[in-house]
């Protein structure tokens, strides 16, 4: 499928996915939402991509809806499809087995914040900006931000950043327990690349089975996690990868994972 509203590339284990909708700073479109869930398809059925990084072309991340797009005369039916697009593309980052890193670049507002925060690392620019300002507007929250939002930074705070709509920076959204790292601007997309291609580097069957049981732990008891984490060592145990990583920490290198 070739793209007009994202950039998709594969490299150093890397799918690298791009909004490209500078003109507008990303805003997303039905179209977006469509092509991006198909290149998330195609990165997580790509044996070549070990880790998939989002980021945005021009100075943006995503600042949301774009609501020029949002025209006269479309059906109730159409609204609902286009609020789904965001719905299932959140869910496709939450769920995929390949890892998923958001590159916030600039400004991740409204969906963009809820796409970055659906993704398993989020990485922001030091002059990057993110915020959800849905309340404010008499709009409301999507992706999944309200089952999300609270487990990474506590009710209370949740409550404030949906509530009053502020945007933080990436120092503070660190501080929060939301973003796990902030680099410089300049050099921004290499420093995100280096920190991918160290998540490419992990046992994919290893990094699958921690994102599938660290996502479900808190609706599950201790018990059944004890009995996932059992299965997970029983299985890996089973895989070429397992005897690589025996074999690399014997041999004192670093171990070469092949998905096997």
């Amino acid at each position: 499928m070739s793209y007009e509203t994202i950039l998709y590339h594969v490299s150093d284990g890397i799918a690298e996915i791009r909004l490209n909708r500078p003109q507008r700073l990303n805003a997303v479109t039905q179209q977006l939402y469509d092509e991006l869930n198909d290149a998330l398809n195609r990165a997580e059925a790509d044996g070549d991509a070990r880790v998939v990084l989002i980021t945005g072309e021009g100075r943006a991340f995503c600042v949301g809806a774009d609501l020029k797009a949002h025209k006269a005369g479309r059906t109730a039916f159409d609204r609902r499809q286009y609020l789904k697009g965001e719905q299932d593309v959140c869910h496709r980052l939450l769920h995929m087995k390949t890892p998923v890193i958001a590159a916030v670049n600039g400004y991740a507002l409204g969906a963009g914040a809820e796409i970055a925060i659906a993704s398993d690392f989020m990485l922001m620019a030091e002059s990057a900006q993110i915020g959800l300002p849905e309340i404010s507007i008499g709009n409301f929250l999507g992706g999944g931000v309200t089952w999300l939002l609270p487990r990474l930074v506590g009710l209370a705070k949740a409550r404030e950043l949906v509530f009053l709509g502020e945007r933080i920076k990436g120092d503070e959204a660190v501080r929060i327990g939301l973003a796990n790292r902030v680099f410089a601007d300049e050099g921004f997309l290499d420093a995100a690349r280096a920190f991918a291609l160290k998540v490419a580097s992990k046992a994919p069957f290893s990094m699958q089975l921690a994102k599938e049981q660290l996502n479900l732990s808190a609706e599950r008891t201790l018990d059944a996690c004890l009995t996932a984490e059992l299965e997970g060592m029983m299985f890996v145990g089973t895989t070429k990868d397992w005897q690589e990583g025996v074999d690399a920490f014997a041999e004192k290198r670093a171990p070469v994972f092949k998905g096997e």
